[in-house]
């Protein structure tokens, strides 16, 4: 008869359902825990992809800088011979310590990169994850509980923390998660004049890499960068001016039908985002600024391109990029320097 452990739980039903969730050592589930991936096994249950190599181990290092999970492992126990025995009562389960008992609907990359870091620090074995156990789902309950946690949710975006609790200076990816964050808004908000169009690293297509975008903006999102200097420190305000800018100048674009033409819209290439990004913060973010105002309404005035002023990739195609980049930036600051009153109109 297999030994088994006592452990405190709450018992609950969700779309009917029954789970009982409960405090379990690190060691235990993962001498527990086994995967069954789709399309491999046959068994009931089979939803889960196959590991990911970089991410367990990201996961594993992440677990040695003394790192814990607060949300949910999710188990399904499948073993016959012995079972879990559940004391709604007492609220109460006594579960049988039987390896490869239980196949996992959510938490793999995590259960995997907590066993590697406990093959080189035993101790990690002794600390604690929230599992919630489920017993003999059938497959399509198995893929509805998986669907729920990887369609219907969306995960936070890493650099809200700071925005949340105002840590920043203790931690030197946070300049690169918020970049990252902002490229994400970009390439997936459908209002987006770059919808779908940031190239991330597996990404088959797009028209901006992600490493353009992330260094064209860290300069500017540090505390003595230009947002912060002017009070737009936190994600949804950055993300919504971004947005907002670089809607106004697609306007423009969009009159002449010239946006979506990757041989004609300079702001389709790395110079032309990024010179756009230098006079966004050096120039334009000041004048919205003064007015209180980063709506894309306000910003068409200030920039007040015409078919005249549209910059094409004639302009810039025998430039190297450096001086592309300056010569797009100087383009757009010359049409809002023709916002500077005639001396006429000067009152001395």
């Amino acid at each position: 008869m297999a030994r088994s452990k006592k452990y405190s739980c709450i018992i609950t039903k969700f779309q009917g359902i029954s789970v009982a969730t409960f405090a379990m050592k690190v060691k235990d589930a993962v001498f527990m825990h086994y995967v069954a991936a789709r399309g491999i096994s046959e068994e009931d249950g089979a939803v889960q992809r196959l590991l990911v190599t970089r991410r367990v181990n990201s996961i594993r290092d992440f677990v040695k800088q003394g790192n814990g999970f607060f949300n949910t492992f999710i188990l399904n126990w499948t073993e016959t011979e012995f079972k879990p025995v559940i004391l709604r009562s007492v609220r109460e389960i006594h579960l049988p310590l039987v390896a490869q008992a239980a196949q996992v609907i959510d938490g793999q990359h995590r259960l995997a990169g907590l066993e590697r870091a406990m093959a080189e620090d035993p101790s990690i074995g002794d600390t604690e994850i929230l599992v919630s156990l489920t017993i003999n789902l059938t497959t399509p309950e198995a893929a509805k509980i998986f669907l729920n946690i990887n369609t219907e949710q969306k995960p936070v975006p890493k650099s809200l923390i700071y925005d949340l609790f105002g840590e920043v200076d203790t931690d030197p990816n946070h300049l690169i998660n918020r970049a990252n964050d902002i490229a994400a808004e970009l390439d997936e908000n459908n209002d987006s004049p770059y919808y779908s169009l940031i190239k991330f690293p597996g990404k088959a297509s797009g028209a901006i890499d992600l490493s353009t975008v992330v260094s064209s903006l860290k300069p500017h999102l540090q505390q003595t960068g230009t947002f912060a200097k002017l009070n737009l420190s936190s994600l949804q305000y950055q993300k919504m001016v971004l947005i907002n800018f670089f809607t106004a100048i697609k306007s423009f674009y969009d009159n002449q039908g010239l946006w979506e033409n990757k041989g004609k819209n300079p702001f389709l290439k790395a110079a032309g985002f990024t010179g756009s990004v230098d006079f966004l913060t050096d120039s334009l973010l000041a004048k919205c600024a003064e007015s209180k105002n980063f709506s894309v309404e306000k910003m068409r005035e200030f920039i007040r391109l015409d078919k005249s002023g549209l910059l094409t990739m004639d302009d810039v195609r025998q430039l190297d990029g450096k001086t592309a980049r300056r010569t797009i930036k100087e383009h757009l600051e010359a049409h809002l320097r023709g916002l500077t009153p005639n001396q006429e109109e000067y009152e001395f």
